[in-house]
C-alpha cells in the first residue's frame, strides 16, 4: 500500500527561500504596477497571494501585505477619475501610483533582510 504524497501538506520552505518570495510578493506588483500604469499590480498582487498564501507564514503576510497595497492604490485610482474633471483627481492619481511604488519598495527591502513591516496608509482587508 502507498502513502498519499499530497496527504503531507504543503512543503516547508527555508527561511531563506521565504524572505526571497516575501521580496518578490511586493517586486512583481511593483513591476507589473509600473510597466502598466498603475493596473496590474493589483493582479499580480492577487496571483502572487494565491500561490504563496501557504508556503509560510513570513510570506503570507508579505503577500497579504502587497494585495493590501494594491487593493488601497485601486480604490483611490478609481476615486480619482471623477475627480479629474476637477483636475484635482491628476494629482490624486498620480500620487497614488507612487505611494504604492515607494509602499512596494520598501516592503521588498524588508523582506528581502527578513523584517515583519505593514505598510501605512493602507487598508487591512487581506490577512
Amino acid at each position: 500500500m502507498t502513502e498519499n504524497p499530497y496527504a503531507a501538506g504543503p512543503p516547508t520552505v527555508s527561511p531563506s527561500e521565504e524572505r526571497t518570495m516575501g521580496m518578490l510578493a511586493h517586486a512583481i506588483p511593483l513591476v507589473a504596477m509600473v510597466v502598466s500604469a498603475g493596473t496590474l499590480g493589483f493582479v499580480a498582487s492577487l496571483i502572487l497571494y494565491l500561490i504563496y498564501k501557504d508556503k509560510g507564514p513570513f510570506v503570507r503576510e508579505n503577500a497579504a501585505n502587497s494585495l493590501n497595497v494594491q487593493i488601497t492604490t485601486g480604490i483611490v485610482l478609481l476615486l480619482s477619475l471623477p475627480l479629474m474633471l476637477l483636475l484635482v483627481g491628476f494629482v490624486t492619481f498620480a500620487a497614488a501610483i507612487v505611494v504604492a511604488f515607494v509602499l512596494h519598495l520598501i516592503g521588498a527591502l524588508k523582506a528581502n533582510r527578513g523584517e515583519w513591516w505593514r505598510p501605512p496608509m493602507t487598508l487591512r482587508l487581506v490577512h
